[in-house]
């Protein structure tokens, strides 16, 4: 099947402005919603930003998830990087937070200790449904966008590139997104297996100490540790395995009107923006349209707190035009 892309994407920019916040601008509720996950037969929670008149309002909206990154939870994005603040700038958007763990959004090759790993249908079956039938969303394309930070930058990209009919825009800020690719070309011995921290016994048992320490800001049974939070079994099992999470080998199996709007921005002093930059490279080559940002910033909150201001305000724009809220440019008469 294919999907126009060219009438609602947006041009390459390359962004440096601030977005301007309005003094009327507020902190919406963050709200907490426990559901059963099939796909990792688990109980799974995330956090949810209605608009300010959902209540009293029988309009439906449009959906922005948030993906989180590696050892952090459903949590990092209300609580630490400002959603409900940058929620706030907006009468009619839905913002939801789900968990995934430590999985890296996959469905895992290899599973053990009578684990299901199955966390790309965590999020793209189960918490998009729920999320469906529980609210009154949008429930299509264009009234879906999907982005996320480091660990949940590479899950967004990737699952956006793997399911494309699910979401207008896929979105990264400091993702990981030479993931899969690291990993298969290690498979393949092109590149050498990543060398592990030499630690002493002391801090060894420091560092199992930590992943062993329950996070009650989670609440999740079973599930709010690090050690509980890491899948058992195996990512990929095979270099094809990662080819087929790896966004730079997805994104050519898909042509230019399947592709969803991609939106990426990383920090100057982040070494991830390697990753960033070549993929831009990949869409300017190909002639996509798509948006790009890099503003001085490490790889930390401070970075992400300003991220996603923009984050929101593109992809916004880009489901407001899809769904056809938007006036469209018209060719001038030559007459």
């Amino acid at each position: 099947m294919n999907f126009r892309a060219s009438a609602y994407t947006t041009a390459v920019a390359i962004l440096f402005t601030f977005v301007a916040i309005p003094a009327s601008a507020q902190h919406l509720e963050l709200r907490t919603v426990e559901f059963l996950s099939p796909a990792v037969e688990r109980t799974m929670k995330y956090n949810i930003v209605l608009p300010r008149d959902y209540e009293t309002s029988s309009e439906r909206y449009p959906v922005l998830y948030l993906l989180h990154g590696l050892t952090q939870n459903y949590t990092a994005w209300g609580l630490r990087n400002g959603t409900p603040y940058y929620a706030g700038l907006y009468d009619d958007l839905i913002v939801v937070m789900p968990d995934g763990g430590n999985s890296w959004y996959v469905n895992w090759a290899a599973n053990e200790g009578g684990q299901k790993n199955n966390w790309e249908d965590h999020i793209v079956s189960d918490v998009v449904n729920h999320v469906d039938w529980n609210y009154r969303t949008i429930p299509r394309r264009e009234g879906r966008a999907i982005a996320g930070l480091s660990m949940g930058g590479y899950g967004s990209i990737t699952l956006g590139l793997r399911n494309p009919e699910l979401f207008i825009s896929i979105g990264s800020t400091s993702g990981a997104l030479e993931h899969a690719r690291q990993i298969a070309r290690v498979m393949r011995g092109e590149a050498p297996p990543r060398e592990l921290p030499d630690l002493t016994q002391a801090e060894r048992a420091a560092r199992e100490a930590r992943r062993q320490r329950v996070n009650p800001l989670i609440g999740i049974d079973g599930f709010s540790s690090q050690v509980e939070r890491s899948p058992l079994g195996q990512e990929f099992v095979t270099a094809e395995d990662a080819d087929a999470y790896d966004p730079f080998t997805l994104i050519d199996k898909l042509s230019a009107d399947q592709l969803p709007h991609i939106y990426l921005d990383c920090g100057t002093e982040d070494r991830l923006i390697a990753g960033a930059r070549e993929l831009a490279g990949i869409l300017i080559n190909r002639d996509i349209p798509f948006d790009y940002m890099q503003m001085p910033g490490e790889h930390n909150a401070d970075y992400w707190i300003q991220s996603i201001g923009r984050i929101m305000a593109v992809q916004y724009e880009v489901m407001q035009r899809a769904l056809g809220q938007r006036p469209f440019g018209q060719r001038r008469s030559e007459n």
